[in-house]
């Protein structure tokens, strides 16, 4: 939809020549940066018992590494009144079984936007997560599960959500390109929950 004026660079944020070559990219094209969406992240829902370091390490890398990684290479291209936004999750506020290290992961991605949220705003950035609940992406076919285990899981979960559906990644884009836009200025280290009352009521 944005045609010419979007700028799409292939990357993994767990290597650091990569995250370098997407802030030259977009040095080269547009100087500097209003806002930054850190959003990358990874699954992984298994008993702590049955968890490798090598999953633990992966997850990590992706999650926590990754995201300051991100930032601190943005740092330089921010201007003054800029936003950052976190993808946290609602599991951080729940006792979600086989969920631990997802979990707190993100809890830590909470915590760093806190952090940032004061050690930022004397440079002009606010800093704010979004913290989604269960919305309707593919990665719910990534999860490893029998089509059998999926569809009883999700129903599982439905039950759990006051508002009755799943949510839509549009859903989280709109409260995401709030917290990032001036309509948001007077709101700094906040988590906007998009979860349908999943973890509320």
């Amino acid at each position: 939809e944005l045609g010419d004026a979007a700028l799409v660079v292939q990357g993994d944020v767990t290597h650091s020549a990569d995250v370098r070559r997407f802030f030259a990219a977009i040095i080269e094209r547009f100087g500097a940066l209003d806002g930054l969406f850190v959003n990358a992240g990874a699954a992984l829902f298994a008993p702590i018992e049955a968890l490798t370091e090598e999953q633990i390490a992966g997850l990590l890398a992706v999650t926590v590494v990754g995201a300051v990684a991100t930032i601190q290479q943005a740092l330089p291209l921010l201007r003054t009144g800029a936003s950052v936004v976190l993808n946290g999750s609602v599991l951080t506020d729940l006792g979600v079984p086989g969920a631990s290290i997802y979990a707190a992961s993100k809890a830590a991605v909470a915590s760093l936007a806190r952090s940032l949220s004061a050690e930022l705003l004397g440079r002009g950035i606010r800093v704010n997560t979004v913290s989604p609940g269960s919305i309707h992406t593919p990665l719910y076919g990534r999860l490893g599960m029998s089509g059998e285990q999926l569809d009883a899981a999700l129903a599982a979960e439905l039950a759990r959500i006051p508002l009755g559906r799943f949510g839509s990644a549009d859903e989280v884009a709109s409260a995401v390109a709030f917290l990032l836009s001036p309509d948001a200025a007077y709101i700094v280290g906040e988590t906007l929950v998009v979860d349908g009352g999943r973890s509320r009521l």
